[in-house]
C-alpha cells in the first residue's frame, strides 16, 4: 500500500484532500509520493490510454469502470468539454485507468470490457472504443456487456480486423494489465467510480470524486494551471 497525502482545492466541496494508509504502511512507504506519482502518470499501454502532449505539465487521470453509469454520465456531459478546452489546447493530458469495481465473480464483465480497450488499441482505436462503450452504456450489471456487444462497439470504433479483435478478447491476454490498474486504484484508497486524480508538476495531487459538472473540473484545472510558472 502507498502512503501519500493528496492536496486540496476548494471547488464546491467536490475536490478534496485524502491520505491513503494501508495495512502495510510502514515507514518505508512514507517517503514514496514521487514514486506513486510516477506510477500514476505511466500509461499502461504506451500511446494508447493517454490523450495530450508531452509538453503539458498537468494530467487528469480518470479511474473508471465501463459498466459504471456515472462514468457514462461523465462521458456524455463533461469529457468532451475537458478534451476540447484543455487537452486539445495543450494545457493538460487526459488518461484513463481501469477500476473494475462493478465486476461480479461469476462473469467479470467490467474486466472483459476493459480487456477490449487494449485489443482495440492494437488497431489504434483505444479512445474510439472508450467512446463507443460509454456511448452505448446501459448501466451496471444489466447484461449489456458481452463478447458480441464489445465486438460491435469495436466495429463502431473503426477497427479493421474483427477476427483479430475477437481472438484478442477470447485470449484475455490483457487481463493482467487491467488488474494492474485496478490494484493501483485500490492501493491508494479509491472506493468509487469515476474518481479523478489531477496531477501537476510541483503540486500535491488533487482528487475529484464522481461525475461532477464541467464547472468543477474547469475550476480545479484552472487553479492548478495558475500555480504553474509560465
Amino acid at each position: 500500500m502507498w502512503a501519500v497525502i493528496f492536496g486540496v482545492v476548494l471547488v464546491g466541496g467536490s475536490v478534496t484532500a485524502f491520505s491513503t494508509m494501508g495495512k502495510n504502511n510502514g515507514p518505508k512507504n512514507q517517503g514514496n509520493p514521487e514514486q506513486l506519482i510516477s506510477t500514476l502518470l505511466h500509461p499502461i499501454v504506451q500511446n494508447a490510454s493517454a490523450l495530450g502532449t508531452a509538453k503539458a505539465k498537468v494530467t487528469l487521470i480518470e479511474f473508471g469502470d465501463y459498466q459504471c453509469q456515472y462514468c457514462a454520465r461523465f462521458h456524455r456531459e463533461t469529457k468532451d468539454l475537458i478534451v476540447n478546452n484543455f487537452v486539445n489546447t495543450g494545457k493538460i493530458n487526459f488518461m484513463f485507468k481501469d477500476f473494475v469495481i462493478n465486476d461480479r465473480p461469476s462473469d467479470k464483465l467490467s474486466t472483459l470490457a476493459a480487456i477490449g480497450s487494449y485489443c482495440a488499441a492494437e488497431q489504434g482505436k483505444y479512445w474510439p472504443y472508450y467512446d463507443e462503450v460509454y456511448r452505448n452504456s446501459k448501466g451496471e450489471n444489466t447484461n449489456w456487456v458481452s463478447k458480441n456487444s464489445l465486438t460491435q462497439f469495436a466495429v463502431y470504433a473503426g477497427i479493421s480486423n474483427v477476427k483479430k479483435f475477437s481472438a484478442c478478447l477470447d485470449s484475455k491476454k490483457y487481463e493482467n494489465l487491467v488488474l494492474t490498474n485496478d490494484n493501483l486504484a485500490r492501493s491508494i484508497g479509491l472506493t468509487s467510480t469515476p474518481t479523478f486524480i489531477l496531477i501537476a508538476d510541483g503540486q500535491p495531487p488533487l482528487k475529484i470524486e464522481g461525475a461532477q459538472p464541467y464547472s468543477v473540473f474547469e475550476g480545479a484545472i484552472g487553479q492548478v494551471l495558475k500555480q504553474i510558472p509560465s
